[in-house]
């Protein structure tokens, strides 16, 4: 059997994984499973639920270490965007596998308690809006035009610069929160007072084209897995997470997928990777952000599931070591 402690559970990306494992369970799965969250959580998909620190308290380690230690899961999947570069340096504090941004040549003897996640340093650059542009714009990874909220004394210079709309986001936030589009320095957007934006939001050119969320998984050995799918309605119109999705036949978005892979092995990443990628004006691909985790749609591509259970669970006997 197979144990899995799910983080943030009451969350969307948390929401979708307790219905996957309810799934498997129900179709002969030898699965166990536990989610926890920052409140009490009633959610059938969960048949056991606990409270978890926040990811800013500063008893967040110990908390984690103590839910690790009580319920003493097989593999951990942290879903909440705040908590990951902390997941990750704990993993590797308590001695627990995390993942490996270069291919790893063997499997850790001891797995109890996998950590399904990339490494403390490829975490922390995909967690940091800022840290990813930079990165990505050094391999060559097409991104959007970037830059700092104080680069600027206002809308009207950052909207010169970009030569059209922006885009204003925290350099670390969830999902879509404080994303604003900004597309005239006059009216409610254009006219939010622009000092209250410090060195913490990025400002991005706005790429107007269709807007996908390709799912990644990279193996602990550096094989990539991409399912891409496109975002056919927006939370917030024109931005923010996306209220809908499909799932476009295999090789209708070759660019998508290509562009998708560069940049997750461009940061490190391992295990399930949820990217933001749209077509600028010119129809071509720029990565907006990288959640380096399970995200609010991964029930569209369970190949990811699949993968982690597979390939970081506990090997089955008689398995090849993985």
């Amino acid at each position: 059997m197979t144990s899995v402690l799910v983080t943030g559970a009451g969350g969307p990306a948390g929401r979708a994984l307790g219905a996957q494992l309810t799934s498997r369970a129900a179709e002969g799965a030898d699965l166990t499973w536990v989610g926890v969250d920052i409140v009490p959580v009633t959610d059938p998909s969960f048949p056991v639920t606990d409270l978890a620190p926040r990811a800013d308290a500063f008893d967040y380690a110990t908390g984690m270490r103590d839910l690790i230690d009580k319920y003493a899961p097989d593999l951990v999947l942290p879903t909440v965007q705040d908590e990951l570069p902390q997941v990750a340096v704990l993993a590797q504090a308590l001695g627990r596998r995390a993942g490996r941004s270069a291919p790893a040549t063997s499997r850790a003897a001891d797995t109890s308690g996998t950590v399904v996640i990339a490494a403390p340093g490829s975490t922390a650059i995909a967690a940091d809006k800022l840290l990813t542009m930079l990165a990505l714009d050094r391999s060559g990874v097409p991104i959007p035009r970037y830059a700092l909220a104080t680069d600027f004394a206002g809308s009207r210079d950052a909207l010169a610069w970009a030569g059209g709309p922006i885009v204003v986001k925290p350099r670390v936030s969830r999902g879509g929160r404080g994303v604003r589009l900004i597309e005239s320095h006059t009216g409610p957007a254009g006219t939010a007072d622009w000092a209250d934006l410090d060195a913490s939001w990025i400002v991005q050119s706005f790429a107007c084209g269709t807007e996908y969320g390709p799912q990644v998984y990279r193996s602990p050995t550096g094989h990539s897995t991409v399912v891409v799918l496109e975002k056919t309605a927006l939370k917030q119109g024109r931005v923010g997470n996306a209220a809908a999705v499909v799932r476009p036949l295999a090789g209708a978005a070759p660019d998508i997928e290509e562009t998708a892979r560069q940049a997750v092995e461009a940061l490190g990443l391992v295990g399930p990777v949820d990217l933001d990628i749209r077509r600028d004006a010119t129809g071509a691909p720029v990565v907006l952000e990288v959640n380096s985790r399970f995200g609010a749609n991964s029930a569209h591509a369970p190949e990811l599931l699949d993968a982690v259970l597979a390939q970081w669970g506990p090997p089955r006997p008689g398995s090849r070591p993985r």
